[in-house]
Protein backbone atom coordinates (compact mmCIF):
# COMPACT_ATOMS: atom_id res chain seq x y z
CA UNK A 1 0.00 0.00 0.00
CA UNK A 2 1.22 3.49 -0.84
CA UNK A 3 0.95 6.29 1.72
CA UNK A 4 -2.40 7.32 0.26
CA UNK A 5 -4.94 5.21 -1.59
CA UNK A 6 -8.46 5.85 -2.80
CA UNK A 7 -11.17 3.28 -2.07
CA UNK A 8 -14.54 4.49 -3.31
CA UNK A 9 -15.36 7.70 -1.42
CA UNK A 10 -12.72 6.94 1.22
CA UNK A 11 -9.02 7.62 1.41
CA UNK A 12 -6.68 5.22 3.19
CA UNK A 13 -3.64 6.86 4.76
CA UNK A 14 -0.63 5.05 6.20
CA UNK A 15 1.02 7.08 8.94
CA UNK A 16 3.81 6.81 11.46
CA UNK A 17 2.98 8.77 14.62
CA UNK A 18 5.46 10.23 17.08
CA UNK A 19 3.40 11.10 20.18
CA UNK A 20 4.77 13.34 22.91
CA UNK A 21 6.71 15.53 20.48
CA UNK A 22 7.68 19.10 21.30
CA UNK A 23 5.18 20.36 18.72
CA UNK A 24 2.64 18.88 16.31
CA UNK A 25 3.68 18.81 12.66
CA UNK A 26 3.98 16.68 9.56
CA UNK A 27 7.60 15.57 9.35
CA UNK A 28 7.78 14.17 5.81
CA UNK A 29 7.99 10.50 4.94
CA UNK A 30 8.91 7.54 7.09
CA UNK A 31 9.42 4.57 4.81
CA UNK A 32 6.05 3.98 3.13
CA UNK A 33 4.13 6.26 5.51
CA UNK A 34 3.68 9.92 6.38
CA UNK A 35 5.39 10.81 9.66
CA UNK A 36 3.30 12.98 11.95
CA UNK A 37 4.63 14.40 15.19
CA UNK A 38 1.94 14.97 17.82
CA UNK A 39 2.31 16.99 20.97
CA UNK A 40 -0.35 14.83 22.66
CA UNK A 41 0.80 11.94 24.82
CA UNK A 42 -0.31 8.39 23.99
CA UNK A 43 -2.65 8.21 26.99
CA UNK A 44 -6.31 7.18 26.78
CA UNK A 45 -6.53 7.86 23.05
CA UNK A 46 -5.33 11.48 23.29
CA UNK A 47 -2.81 11.05 20.46
CA UNK A 48 -5.44 9.46 18.19
CA UNK A 49 -7.83 12.36 18.92
CA UNK A 50 -5.05 14.87 18.19
CA UNK A 51 -4.36 13.09 14.93
CA UNK A 52 -7.97 13.62 13.79
CA UNK A 53 -7.77 17.27 14.78
CA UNK A 54 -4.52 17.74 12.85
CA UNK A 55 -6.28 16.50 9.73
CA UNK A 56 -9.11 18.99 10.26
CA UNK A 57 -11.65 16.17 10.27
CA UNK A 58 -14.35 15.08 12.67
CA UNK A 59 -13.88 11.82 14.55
CA UNK A 60 -16.87 10.45 12.61
CA UNK A 61 -14.95 10.83 9.33
CA UNK A 62 -11.88 8.93 10.55
CA UNK A 63 -11.75 5.19 11.20
CA UNK A 64 -8.63 3.59 12.58
CA UNK A 65 -8.14 0.38 10.61
CA UNK A 66 -4.83 -0.76 12.11
CA UNK A 67 -2.53 0.30 14.92
CA UNK A 68 -4.70 1.62 17.74
CA UNK A 69 -1.82 1.39 20.22
CA UNK A 70 1.04 1.29 17.72
CA UNK A 71 3.00 4.09 16.08
CA UNK A 72 2.32 2.70 12.61
CA UNK A 73 -1.33 3.20 11.74
CA UNK A 74 -3.67 2.91 8.78
CA UNK A 75 -6.68 5.20 8.84
CA UNK A 76 -9.67 5.48 6.56
CA UNK A 77 -11.01 8.95 5.91
CA UNK A 78 -14.64 8.90 4.85
CA UNK A 79 -15.70 11.43 2.21
CA UNK A 80 -12.95 14.01 2.76
CA UNK A 81 -13.59 17.43 1.29
CA UNK A 82 -11.43 18.91 -1.42
CA UNK A 83 -9.32 20.85 1.11
CA UNK A 84 -8.53 17.68 3.09
CA UNK A 85 -7.72 15.80 -0.14
CA UNK A 86 -5.35 18.57 -1.23
CA UNK A 87 -3.64 18.60 2.17
CA UNK A 88 -3.19 14.84 2.16
CA UNK A 89 -1.82 14.92 -1.40
CA UNK A 90 0.68 17.57 -0.30
CA UNK A 91 1.76 15.46 2.68
CA UNK A 92 2.26 12.32 0.62
CA UNK A 93 4.09 14.13 -2.21
CA UNK A 94 6.52 15.82 0.20
CA UNK A 95 9.94 16.14 -1.38
CA UNK A 96 11.80 16.11 1.95
CA UNK A 97 14.20 13.21 2.46
CA UNK A 98 12.62 9.95 3.47
CA UNK A 99 13.26 8.73 7.00
CA UNK A 100 14.34 5.13 7.12
CA UNK A 101 12.77 2.69 9.54
CA UNK A 102 15.21 1.89 12.37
Amino acid sequence: MNCLETRGEDLLLRIHVQPGAKSSAVAGRHGNAVKIRLRARPVEGAANAALCASLGLSRRQVALLRGETARDKVIAIHAPGSAARALLQEWTQDSSPATENP
